[in-house]
């Protein structure tokens, strides 16, 4: 028996499994000529190929093997380039996709709701949409990004591939999608070992699908802001006619700097709270229903806490637009606005979503993914400096 029938290499992780037989593709058409002694090598396809995408996948810090059902993998089409091209990149491709979504929902309600204020054409004869239709439209754009990103952020070797190993191989990576929140994938990577190096390529994606998205909403919507605001004229909140609002939260005149943090801080907590709690199978959990589940948290969590600052929560919802509002024309006003208050939606998410992930970990979780439940917190650096030192104040103890 050749080597080729004794041994199959998965295309999904780096280890050899031991099989009767190499896996088959079925064949849709009979043969009716004589067998081909040189047939083209799959094995070949799903050997050298992947490793070669696999040294650029590393490189962009993502898992040499990308998040592809094992069948699909075996078709003659990933050898094309642009098949190979999505192979690369197919986690930054879901989280941009998906964080565009969001967006273009999201923005498109607020620029629906605020552009067509009063319109006596709308039913009702008072515009197209309230307050909660922005809520709506969060909700939707959340939970239709989710389902289009997938779980973009996880890796889970295949079951019938684990049940074939001799140990627990190294390339099991706990599912933890990212949700289209850069603070979201930083709780991720601090508390359920997420790699740290796929936050850089999924911080780009989400950013770039936020700034793109607002800015398909901004050529949809423009001659609605040029009847409202003028031709050529943007402005930012207060002005009566300020349609910046569209693409990024701006806060109530109102509201002290600390409450400005406070109000986004909050609701980050509540939100990374719930995502751990929606998707922890030890406890309820949600299951399949996750995304579903998340549109009400995020539609609840607008209708309780979006008043003040606009429950912005999200960098990548946040800065994107408001950078693409910037280079829209809205002026250096977008940054200065209320005391330079565009860095509270950058940092007040981070914040708030790694408390809320410490609170469920400290008071809820129990799985040992976590690096609350473990000791010194998983930081082995920490361990070996601090054992050493509580070890000779035991010594000077005894001694005295």
């Amino acid at each position: 028996m050749s080597s080729h029938s004794q041994y199959y290499q998965s295309p999904r992780v780096d280890y050899i499994v031991p099989m009767t037989s190499p896996p088959t593709t079925p064949s849709f058409k009979a043969s009716t000529g004589p067998a081909n002694p040189n047939p083209p090598s799959h094995s070949s396809t799903l050997e050298e190929k992947p490793s070669q995408l696999g040294r650029i996948r590393s490189a962009l810090g993502l898992h040499p093997h990308p998040p592809v059902p094992d069948h699909h993998l075996q078709h003659d089409h990933h050898q094309l380039l642009w098949s190979q091209t999505r192979l690369v990149l197919r986690e930054f491709f879901a989280e941009f996709f998906g964080t565009f979504i969001l967006v273009l929902f999201g923005n498109g309600s607020i620029a629906q709701v605020l552009l067509s204020a009063g319109e006596t054409s709308a039913p009702g004869g008072n515009g197209y949409g309230a307050y909660q239709s922005i809520s709506w439209g969060w909700g939707i754009g959340l939970m239709l990004g989710v389902y289009v990103a997938g779980d973009s952020g996880g890796y889970v070797t295949p079951f019938y591939l684990l049940s074939s190993l001799p140990s627990k191989p190294t390339s099991v990576y706990s599912q933890s999608p990212s949700y289209l929140n850069p603070a979201v994938t930083f709780t991720d990577c601090l508390f359920r070992q997420l790699p740290w190096r796929r936050f850089p390529i999924f911080f780009l994606a989400q950013f770039l699908g936020g700034f793109c998205a607002a800015g398909v909403v901004y050529a949809n919507y423009i001659s609605a802001i040029d009847q409202l605001e003028g031709v050529g004229v943007r402005t930012v909140p207060p002005s009566k006619t300020a349609t910046a609002g569209i693409f990024c939260t701006y806060p109530q005149q109102f509201l002290p700097r600390a409450s400005m943090f406070f109000s986004e801080f909050i609701p980050s907590t509540v939100l990374m709270f719930m995502i751990f709690a929606l998707k922890d199978d030890s406890n309820l959990g949600a299951g399949k229903l996750f995304p579903l589940m998340l549109f009400f948290v995020i539609f609840g969590l607008g209708a309780c806490f979006g008043f003040e600052t606009g429950y912005a929560l999200n960098l990548a919802r946040d800065f994107g637009p408001r950078l693409m509002s910037y280079a829209l024309g809205y002026g250096s006003q977008v940054w200065t606005a209320q005391g330079y208050y565009f860095w509270i939606p950058i940092v007040s998410p981070f914040c708030g979503c790694v408390f809320g992930g410490f609170l469920y970990d400290v008071f809820v979780y129990t799985g040992d993914d976590s690096v609350v439940n473990r000791e010194w917190f998983g930081n082995k650096r920490v361990r070996d400096a601090v054992v050493p030192m509580r070890k000779r104040a035991e010594d000077q103890f005894e001694k005295v």
